[in-house]
């Protein structure tokens, strides 16, 4: 059980409970930020223009290279001769 709630998903996207702890956290303030942002833009359509969008775009851009990055260092892995 204990591994089911905190091991299985960060190691299933190549990250410790540590390392996932941080993305996780980091993209949640993220989108609490952009979303008091948005909330103000209802109000104040001159404020904040673009901050939702972008903040998104973001974002996915930040997932989308960590996915790269985590199937290059794979590949690379799989890739290396070791010397025993």
């Amino acid at each position: 059980m204990f591994r089911r709630l905190f091991l299985d998903h960060p190691e299933s996207v190549g990250e410790s409970f540590t390392e996932h702890f941080g993305v996780a956290s980091s993209f949640g303030l993220t989108m609490i930020a952009a979303g008091c942002a948005s909330v103000v833009h209802a109000f104040i359509p001159a404020l904040f223009k673009t901050t939702g969008s972008r903040t998104v775009a973001r974002l996915n851009q930040r997932i989308v290279d960590m996915r790269a990055a985590k199937a290059a260092d794979e590949a690379q892995r799989k890739t290396v001769e070791y010397v025993i």
